[in-house]
């Protein structure tokens, strides 16, 4: 994923990562983020992000962005290919991605998608992610991984990527 140009050429993202970026910083900007969204989507983007927390308190938390949607990558460090889940929101609701969902065993039938790779579940609520069926899919996406998660300590927050231009975060009055 790229970043936009600054005024001197360079990708922002990578000369982003290439300074250091504070918690608090990354933190103050995830915020940001967040609040292009409605009340109600906001409340939810929070609450699925405190209940992977929780569940993977070493995986690093990738941020992306982007044009079509609002990311938080799951993972053992910041390359993106080694991420496990993410939380993708847009306007229309939120889902938690299994990035190499497609080899995933899914006796429920719960997976959506059909790409050769990832496959995802819609989120009402984060109360989903704890039900003993999702539970069992990110047991299973986290066991699978090429790259396991540090086994102690906390991820870090890092902001990888910010579009220009975006869709709207909020769903239009009609």
């Amino acid at each position: 994923m790229t970043g936009t140009k600054s005024a001197d050429g360079r990708d922002r993202m990578s000369a982003a990562r290439s300074s250091a970026q504070t918690s608090a910083e990354a933190e103050r900007q995830l915020k940001g983020f967040i609040g292009k969204f409605d009340p109600k989507q906001q409340g939810l983007i929070r609450a699925v992000r405190k209940a992977l927390r929780k569940r993977l308190p070493t995986a690093d938390e990738l941020i992306y962005d982007n044009y079509n949607f609002f990311v938080i990558g799951y993972g053992p460090g910041e390359r993106p290919s080694d991420c496990i889940v993410s939380m993708a929101a847009g306007a229309s609701g939120i889902g938690l991605c299994f990035i190499h969902g497609a080899t995933l065993r899914d006796p429920a039938r719960l997976l959506l998608g059909s790409g050769k790779q990832t496959r995802f579940i819609r989120l009402a609520s984060a109360s989903v992610l704890a039900r003993p069926e999702v539970e069992a899919l990110i047991t299973a996406a986290v066991a699978q991984a090429k790259t396991p998660l540090r086994a102690s300590g906390r991820g870090k927050l890092v902001i990888r990527s910010v579009s220009a231009k975006q869709r709207p975060r909020r769903k239009s009055a009609k």
